[in-house]
């Protein structure tokens, strides 16, 4: 996924805890916690599991190099309160990963790029209940799709 590659250059920066507001809340139980890199104008936040194994990233910025197509909607789902939809990917020699993705409107002129990719459907359904109970400090959210 070349968007995912551009992510990683764009926030080379050394990680660090996330910064109050950089990153949305995780759900209390969810056994989560952020590995957090901050960019110019962006925010790359990675919901880690206690093996430090990622459950999904999130890429916060004004613009997303992910552009959803209609064509390839999954899951219909909802986080911090806000209807949503989950949209098909793929990862190349991999065919057997489930790979999911987003783009949120979380207002103040960004957009939270959100992906996750699952081994099963039943650890896809687990994923996508955490993005469920994540919460944006923003007071506007609002789909761009």
């Amino acid at each position: 996924m070349p968007w995912l590659a551009l992510v990683f250059v764009v926030c080379a920066s050394a990680q660090e805890p996330a910064a109050p507001g950089a990153c949305p809340f995780l759900p209390a139980d969810s056994g989560l916690h952020w590995e957090h890199r901050a960019g110019a104008d962006s925010d790359f936040c990675r919901a880690l599991r206690a093996d430090q194994s990622e459950a999904f990233g999130l890429y916060i910025a004004s613009k997303s190099p992910f552009e959803p197509k209609r064509s390839d909607r999954a899951e219909a789902s909802t986080i911090d309160g806000k209807a949503m939809h989950w949209y098909r990917g793929e990862l190349a020699g991999k065919p057997n990963i489930q790979v999911r993705e987003t783009l949120l409107d979380i207002g103040n002129g960004k957009h939270a790029h959100i992906w996750m990719q699952a081994t099963s459907p039943e650890q896809l359904r687990e994923v996508i209940g955490q993005t469920e109970g994540l919460r944006f400090p923003s007071t506007r959210l609002s789909s761009t799709k």
